[in-house]
């Protein structure tokens, strides 16, 4: 019953660490809400009893497949797979019945082979489309954007979401591309354009990496996505159940520590000063770092950070 090693090249970032901190129960039903190519998964069931289960999310396709086809796929009855966002993971397991769960895991990064693959538009060291949705069959490509997106609105995104201090030049130059006939369509048009347009950068940091970060949490709406998922996982989490969170820049990062710092306090309403304080339905485990071994193996790791909280005694 043991699941099948992976094929791919894959480098899964903190994954004794996640899944230590996520199976507290072997015989419990644990949510991987990021199947990616599956490296938390297959240690997660080598956790599990028997009477364990396992429900994996993704909203890739191709993740999706190297889970239920080929060489990489996974041959357990305890596991099964669902070809949706994890923000939906409340609706979607609610439909089939499932009212609680002992653990929920979610790494918000970009896997290897989405961003090794020049036709998904990831990453500015490839030549192909500029695509970067993680469901390539839904919603507006990064080029779509680009090329319907007023120079404020293009602006607004760089600046927002990858805290580019140049946006508004990267936003005028890639307008006035367009409007010579010429609309970014390719990862390196974009790069080139970014690179001619931000002046200085970080040592070691090339100048196009912001600028691809914003439109890629644009296009697949990552953050209210995350904010989406926590929700849900917290609704669905039994008393003792954890939540992990694996996020790789700064904006996840902040979202995940405000969501479970409030969700750990007990407040009062306002309106009602004399009514019992909300009780806490976290408890905020900790926060862990990729160590020197693993940075050492995988450059991809050193932005990485986790959090764990456990979900609170349900009050009756």
């Amino acid at each position: 019953m043991s699941p099948r090693p992976p094929a791919s090249v894959h480098a899964t970032v903190l994954l004794h660490e996640a899944v230590d901190a996520l199976v507290t129960t072997p015989d419990g039903t644990y949510v991987d809400g990021t199947f990616g190519r599956g490296g938390h998964s297959r240690l997660i069931l080598e956790r599990l009893a028997e009477r364990g289960r396992l429900i994996a999310f993704d909203r890739d396709p191709e993740a999706v497949a190297a889970a239920t086809t080929g060489d990489t796929r996974i041959d357990d009855p305890r596991f099964s797979i669902r070809h949706a966002r994890f923000g939906d993971l409340l609706a979607t397991l609610a439909a089939e019945g499932v009212a609680r769960v002992h653990g929920v895991l979610l790494d918000i990064g970009v896997s290897s082979p989405q961003i090794d693959d020049p036709a998904r538009g990831f990453s500015f060291r490839f030549d192909g489309p500029l695509d970067m949705r993680m469901d390539p069959t839904r919603g507006e490509s990064a080029a779509d954007f680009l090329a319907r997106a007023d120079a404020r609105h293009i602006a607004e995104v760089i600046r927002d979401y990858g805290e580019e201090r140049f946006a508004i030049q990267v936003a005028k130059a890639l307008v006035a591309r367009r409007e010579s006939g010429h609309p970014v369509r390719t990862t390196r048009e974009l790069a080139d354009v970014v690179a001619r347009a931000v002046k200085t950068r970080e040592p070691g940091q090339d100048p196009a990496t912001r600028t691809f970060q914003a439109l890629r949490i644009l296009v697949n709406a990552e953050l209210a996505e995350l904010e989406q998922g926590l929700d849900a996982a917290l609704r669905l989490l039994a008393p003792g159940g954890r939540l992990v969170v694996i996020s790789f820049h700064s904006l996840e990062d902040r979202i995940v520590k405000t969501f479970i710092a409030r969700e750990s306090r007990s407040e009062v309403d306002r309106r009602a000063p004399f009514a019992a304080p909300r009780p806490t339905r976290l408890k905020a485990l900790g926060r862990v770092k990729p160590g020197a071994h693993e940075l050492q193996a995988n450059a991809r790791a050193r932005s990485a950070v986790m959090r764990v909280a456990e979900r609170t005694e349900v009050p009756a």
